[in-house]
């Protein structure tokens, strides 16, 4: 029997579904020990789910640390004694052994057993993975007489994301892969208590939605309202004392596999600066874009950057950096690095408030406009339900120039061979009102995808959304045309 319903502790905020599948494979009551992976940067509020877990079930929770080999069996020994009670720790004399003191947990009861920052351990003991995969071989009677459910939980997503993929040993070992991703949009501005949709832009533009950034990085110290925003900015983000200050360096330092850390900023700084292709990393840097393979490949791997196909251009991709802190570290805090340990914090706002608009909330902006319409737009709003949305450059042939969409929103792909839906194509501008000649860019853009094969553009809608608003002419437009959408933050916070 499976309890689903266990009761999520009012530490933890929103993950609601995250719950659920770790309460569903933390109680499963079949016999045979089953493995679980939980990953995500840090920050994010995994270990809290996984101790809460723990202690809602009377499980087994071990934090690992960096240490030798020798001193993590040690403690894991220790932690194991305190759980049963033992008089003494319990002796491992090797993984082997630890992993069957661990399955020997669930002998006569379903017992979640965690394994935080499993990397550490594994980098200690590189066999360590082959070890759990044998001691999950089928028929195994240590497993199978064994209800223990293993998790192992870690923030090295480029570790993480190899734990289960190809040739690894415990590929098609694991019931359960849970990633826990940074809070949407919408819930981190309920986490933030901010009610004020414009502010919640720009606040969202700068901490994204890592749940730590408000509680230990900042000491839930929250703008009060729109006009405490800048100086929430000075005493909060650009304030050396707060630990939020430097942890954009600390997201690189951090990760074991991002080495060549100058490198890796050079990188993510080209990206911040809008040169989002990688011949446009590659110039910005002075790198053949060759070279810049591996060190892509590693950002992705991190989780640090996300490469987005062109949906109108086979073969080409752009980057876009997934943690909204490290965009506004490489814009506004990198240049000004020196000015900011000597607390000119005000002085660097000030004189940052262009750069902010158009490289940081500018693109946070967009990026908001596309989570809308993939997760919370209704179908109705597109014509259908919106399976992906990105940006794209279009080819004009009669102007010889570049359209650039800041997004197109595609439907599901077809069952058979006819051509893929394309719901709509979008102009985004935070710092600028929206007119009709924006609305007839678009309904250019269209008429170009009409006649492009493996698209069937007879229904796009055109997609407006601004955080200045729009002229009334457009507004009038949008009344009489049922293809015309337009967003504003209110739209985008509170309705579909």
């Amino acid at each position: 029997m499976v309890d689903v319903n266990l009761i999520k502790p009012p530490e933890i905020f929103d993950r609601d579904i995250e719950w659920a599948e770790l309460a569903r494979f933390a109680t499963d009551g079949r016999l045979g020990a089953t493995l679980g992976v939980v990953s995500g940067r840090r920050r994010q509020g995994k270990t809290l789910l996984l101790y809460e877990l723990a202690r809602a079930t009377g499980g087994f929770y071990f934090g690992a640390t960096e240490a030798t080999s020798t001193d993590s069996l040690r403690r894991l020994g220790e932690a194991l004694g305190r759980s049963t009670d033992s008089p003494a720790p319990v002796h491992l004399a090797d993984w082997s052994s630890a992993v069957d003191a661990l399955l020997a947990l669930g002998r006569s009861r379903p017992v979640p057993v965690v394994i935080d920052e499993f990397p550490y351990l594994a980098r200690a003991s590189r066999d360590l993975p082959s070890v759990i995969q044998h001691a999950f071989t089928p028929g195994r009677p240590e497993r199978t007489g064994s209800h223990t459910r293993l998790l192992l939980c870690g923030s090295a997503l480029s570790f993480m994301g190899g734990l289960l993929a190809g040739s690894a040993p415990l590929r098609g070992r694991a019931g359960l892969e849970l990633p826990v991703a940074p809070l949407d949009y919408r819930a981190a501005a309920a986490f933030w208590e901010i009610s004020d949709p414009l502010l919640a832009a720009k606040v969202f533009a700068i901490v994204g939605g890592t749940p730590a950034y408000r509680r230990e990085y900042v000491q839930d110290d929250a703008p009060e309202g729109p006009d405490d925003f800048d100086d929430w900015v000075v005493r909060a983000v650009l304030n050396p004392a707060r630990p939020l200050f430097r942890e954009a360096r600390y997201l690189l330092a951090e990760d074991p596999d991002l080495r060549d850390s100058a490198l890796y900023h050079s990188v993510l700084a080209a990206v911040a600066e809008g040169n989002c292709t990688r011949g446009g990393i590659a110039g910005f840097i002075g790198r053949k874009s060759t070279d810049l393979h591996h060190p892509l490949t590693v950002l992705e791997d991190a989780g640090l950057l996300v490469r987005e196909p062109d949906p109108l251009r086979s073969g080409r991709s752009r980057y876009r950096i997934n943690e909204p802190l490290i965009t506004f570290y490489q814009a506004v805090m990198r240049p000004a690095w020196t000015a900011l340990e000597q607390r000119r914090g005000p002085e660097v706002w000030r004189r940052s408030q262009r750069r902010y608009a158009s490289a940081v909330l500018g693109p946070s902006f967009e990026e908001i406009v596309r989570q809308w319409s993939v997760r919370f737009a209704a179908p109705e709003t597109f014509g259908g339900i919106v399976a992906e949305a990105s940006p794209a450059v279009l080819a004009d042939p009669v102007g010889r120039t570049s359209l650039e969409l800041d997004l197109v929103a595609l439907g599901e792909p077809p069952l058979g061979d006819g051509p893929r839906p394309l719901l709509a194509v979008g102009e985004v501008k935070w710092g600028r009102v929206l007119g009709t000649a924006d609305l007839n860019r678009l309904a250019r853009a269209r008429d170009l995808l009409t006649a492009r094969p493996g698209l069937d553009a007879q229904d796009t809608r055109l997609l407006l959304a601004s955080g200045t608003g729009f002229t009334d002419d457009l507004w009038t437009a949008s009344r009489h045309r049922s293809d015309v959408i337009l967003a504003d933050p209110t739209r985008l916070y509170t309705a579909d």
